[in-house]
């Protein structure tokens, strides 16, 4: 019996990436999988992005919204999007030849697997390899440690505690069924920090299995100017609002999920108190991890408030 082939609907948001639209573009029409479309939404640029896609001409599908965010960018993507499967990348990034090609495999032999990632690599803008997701966290080596010779691993309700702990999201490697990103509300409007994660938590909880592809799909550009290391202090703060935003919707979530979850907050919360104390603010810095002895009273907690008491001068 011949397996029914996937199809990919692309999403790329883009807002003033004019610069490096044009390569993103250019990697998924190079894919040896083809997508079904390729969906542009630029997110009201004033750059010459327009331009640029206007040299694809019917190749990709573009489409402009008043700025509302990347969130609001992709969810408008995937309610455009026809295809059964979708697939998100950044118009700074790039997919390496076989990203579709690798989960278009897994999906045809098994069409009911809940969402596929792969590993994918972190570079600087001039190309210099800095690391790759899949060994660089404690999930992705358990994973490698479990199955050191498979390029195709699956993973398991059992497995979402780390990778949810580790923050593992790799929203260019994620594939998702239309349907189900869609039934899920897509990525929040109203956080610009760590949505990503707050989706893949979200996915998780209506998941039984997923699957990860041992090869770098993927390349994530590390760019100086990013939110994240402009205002390293403030993104923190929002990406720990994001992650808390949503405690009353996992209260009755696995609870393997939810150790996953409140180990990924605690995780954020001391992180932001350190940057506290590395500022001399140290009523902040406690006030930072307080909550973490407040809501769930254990050794762990009172370590961790005692941790930063202990590095105040």
């Amino acid at each position: 019996m011949s397996q029914k082939q996937p199809t990919f609907s692309v999403i790329i948001p883009n807002y003033n990436n004019g610069a490096t639209l044009g390569r993103a573009i250019e990697s998924v029409l190079a894919q040896t999988y083809p997508a079904k479309e390729i969906i542009l939404i630029d997110d009201g640029s004033s750059d010459d992005s327009a331009v640029v896609a206007a040299t694809f001409g019917n190749r990709i599908r573009y489409v402009r919204q008043q700025n509302a965010g990347v969130s609001a960018a992709r969810n408008y993507g995937a309610r455009l999007a026809s295809a059964e499967w979708l697939t998100f990348l950044d118009a700074d990034d790039v997919y390496l030849p076989e990203r579709l090609a690798a989960h278009a495999r897994w999906i045809a032999r098994e069409p009911d697997v809940d969402f596929l990632f792969a590993d994918q690599e972190y570079q600087r803008p001039d190309g210099k390899l800095l690391r790759r997701a899949i060994d660089s966290s404690a999930s992705g080596r358990s994973l490698l440690a479990q199955h050191p010779d498979r390029t195709e691993i699956p993973i398991t309700q059992a497995d979402f505690e780390q990778f949810i702990a580790d923050g593992f999201a790799e929203i260019r490697t994620l594939s998702v069924p239309r349907a189900t990103f869609l039934k899920l509300g897509g990525f929040p409007f109203d956080h610009r920090i760590g949505e990503d994660l707050y989706f893949f938590i979200r996915l998780c909880a209506v998941s039984r299995k997923g699957g990860v592809i041992n090869v770098p799909l993927a390349i994530y550009y590390i760019y100086p100017e990013s939110v994240l290391r402009k205002d390293p202090l403030g993104a923190q703060r929002a990406y720990v609002a994001t992650l808390e935003s949503l405690a009353a919707e996992l209260r009755t979530a696995p609870h393997g999920l939810r150790r996953g979850w409140r180990a990924k907050v605690r995780h954020g919360r001391l992180s932001l108190a350190y940057m506290y104390l590395r500022m001399g603010c140290k009523s902040e810095a406690l006030a930072a991890v307080t909550p973490l002895l407040l809501r769930n009273p254990s050794f762990e907690s009172l370590r961790d408030v005692v941790s930063i008491i202990r590095g105040m001068p």
